[in-house]
């Protein structure tokens, strides 16, 4: 009478192993290691380098228990704190000679130690917070004021395009403080020029003056338009803080705006503290700028000229001279993308913001079959990333073609599109969370739990019996499930976490509790055991599927509102709801099944007392 068919068991027999298989890895614990990363955007992480760091430890009689690869970086799983000390050491020495002048970033981490055999299957820990794992805490102030600067800058620029493109005269023009200034030697072109600007930059504010002789135009930006830009600087500056802090390898880094102008950034496990800071306040522009023609005799420049080194096909490096005047900066970019041309040769197809166009338009068509230069600059070092020449005009999209493979111009695409930050930024607040904090509160929150858990059980097992044990044993796949539904989907669990998972336990029983005295009420009305079995369940999935239901909206209330802590606690009650209803019904009707479900004359469940009416009046 109450069996499950052999699909449904199997089906909760396979969901226990899974459970089990994913949740394995978060009992093997972390071990030192040491990864190596690329710091300059010219420099690979390839299987050269691959090589070259298990030749060094070789030779250096430092063992170590593997060397993994990844798209960013290369990492190194040593046996204790030692050894990765040495390991850093001697990486670091081969690999940057020149301390000032670092190609590669050299960082003490930490490894997952599961075996092979599960991270092949995808089977990892679940990422701890900066609470538990301990790490790094930054609060980073943007300099919005130097944010309008720069953009004033930039606008200047392009009014002189635009002024030059509609022959309008001006006397010049010039950044004053937060405005764009343009002179004019009468009242008629100055008119002239509002009408243009009017037409072109809906977003500036133009007002009237004169000083002296001159007519002015002063320009400002709207303020709904300075919003728009400091909201959009703050995006840019997320996002490149997020590519520079991926070679770090921090797994599940917080990176998230803080009121109208800071940024939070967590780095959870990061060891090496003045790596992280150094990391997080690099700067990177590109320039374009015509290469001079004159041929470089040994390291003297050409007058009007910088050298610039540019990396070769086989690796070597050979000087550039290109003239100090910049075309373009790397702002003026929107977009780049490995392509081919039309004749099937790698190629990196451009993209330019208008006023960057207009101005590649000129350039270009005035220096046909002479050489251009794209330049990237990183501390105050500069470096050809491309040297091509003009084949034709063009303006805002434009192909770069050489002697190209597929895999360099993704590189080089990659390049041009990881530009500078929108502003300035800098470090305000600082704290370093030590990992004997985080281990100290992981054992609370695991004790908490524990007890809770020993407690519930304890309960459950005195008030129901056989019943109760079965609702243990359910409670516990439930735990099993959300651990590794956290693990698989590499979620990120903080103390918060742990909170929700110690409430989830006491929410999960209660769906038992329903079911145990619906089972009683069916046994009091005078249901046989089987009958009393089946009806308790099903008229308790109602109830259970309701209650549930409402709890899981104010969670995914708190998931799409919430932030920080808040959200994660919201990511495991939701999942801990989805885990208890399957768990408390299938799983604990699984057990039952196996226990009874066989016995067709059942005298009596082991479910605690029973009351029944009249039972007392004798």
């Amino acid at each position: 009478m109450n069996r499950y068919p052999i699909w449904k068991n199997a089906l909760v027999v396979l969901a226990l192993m899974v459970g089990l298989l994913y949740t394995l890895p978060n009992f093997f614990g972390e071990v030192p290691a040491v990864q190596v990363s690329s710091v300059k955007a010219t420099v690979k992480v390839d299987t050269k380098l691959f090589g070259r760091i298990e030749e060094l430890l070789k030779s250096a009689g430092i063992t170590h228990q593997g060397i993994f690869a990844d798209p960013n970086s290369i990492r190194v799983r040593m046996a204790d704190t030692d050894s990765q000390l040495k390991a850093k050491d001697v990486i670091e020495k081969a690999l940057n000679p020149d301390p000032s002048s670092a190609g590669y970033s050299v960082a003490l981490n930490l490894l997952s130690a599961s075996p092979t055999w599960l991270t092949g299957m995808h089977a990892l820990p679940m990422y701890l917070g900066l609470d538990l794992r301990g790490g790094v805490h930054f609060l980073l102030q943007v300099d919005m004021k130097g944010a309008v600067t720069k953009r004033m800058d930039a606008l200047a620029a392009d009014l002189r395009t635009l002024m030059r493109d509609k022959n309008v005269r001006h006397a010049g023009i010039a950044r004053d403080g937060q405005s764009v200034a343009i002179r004019f030697r009468d009242a008629e072109l100055r008119e002239k020029a509002r009408g243009v600007l009017l037409d072109s930059q809906p977003d500036l504010l133009l007002a009237e003056a004169q000083e002296g002789a001159d007519f002015k135009l002063v320009g400002t930006l709207k303020p709904q338009a300075i919003k728009s830009f400091q909201e959009e600087a703050i995006k840019q500056n997320i996002a490149t803080l997020h590519k520079r802090i991926n070679e770090l390898g921090v797994a599940e880094p917080v990176i998230q705006q803080q009121g109208a102008d800071r940024i939070v950034v967590q780095l959870p496990g990061v060891q090496d503290v003045a790596q992280a800071k150094d990391l997080i306040g690099r700067t990177a522009t590109l320039e374009v700028r015509m290469v001079e023609q004159a041929a470089v005799v040994g390291n003297e420049a050409p007058f009007g000229t910088d050298l610039v080194p540019e990396r070769r096909r086989d690796g070597s490096m050979a000087m550039v001279a290109v003239k100090k005047q910049v075309v373009l900066t790397g702002d003026r970019f929107n977009g780049a993308q490995a392509t081919f041309d039309e004749n099937h040769r790698p190629a990196v197809a451009v993209q330019l913001d208008s006023a960057g166009g207009r101005i590649m338009r000129d350039v270009t068509r005035e220096n046909l079959k002479k050489m251009m230069a794209i330049i990237l600059i990183e501390k105050g070092k500069a470096e050809a990333i491309s040297v091509a020449t003009i084949q034709g005009e063009f303006s805002n999209r434009f192909q770069i073609t050489g002697m190209f493979s597929p895999e360099e111009t993704n590189t080089l695409a990659i390049l041009i599109r990881a530009g500078a930050i929108a502003a300035p930024m800098e470090i305000i607040e600082e704290r370093v969370i030590g990992p004997s904090l985080g281990a100290d509160n992981i054992k609370k929150g695991f004790d908490s739990t524990k007890w809770g858990f020993a407690a519930i059980a304890a309960f459950m097992a005195a008030y129901y019996l056989l019943f109760g044990f079965v609702s243990v044993l359910a409670l516990s796949a439930n735990l099993l499930f959300l651990v590794a539904l956290l693990s698989l989907l590499q979620a990120t669990l903080t103390l918060p976490g742990i909170a929700a998972i110690a409430l989830t336990l006491g929410m999960a029983i209660d769906a038992n509790v329903l079911i145990n005295e619906r089972v009683r009420e069916e046994l009091r009305n005078g249901s046989t055991p089987q009958a009393a079995i089946t009806a308790g369940y099903e008229r308790a999935w109602g109830t259970i599927l309701d209650s549930n239901v409402t709890t899981l909206i104010a969670g995914v209330a708190l998931l799409i509102f919430g932030s920080g802590p808040v959200r994660g606690f919201a990511v495991v009650h939701c999942l801990g709801i989805l885990t208890s209803i399957f768990s408390s019904v299938v799983v604990s009707r699984a057990l039952i099944n196996l226990i009874y479900g066989r016995r067709r004359k059942l005298e009596s469940v082991s479910i605690g007392q029973v009351w029944k009416p009249g039972l007392d009046s004798k």
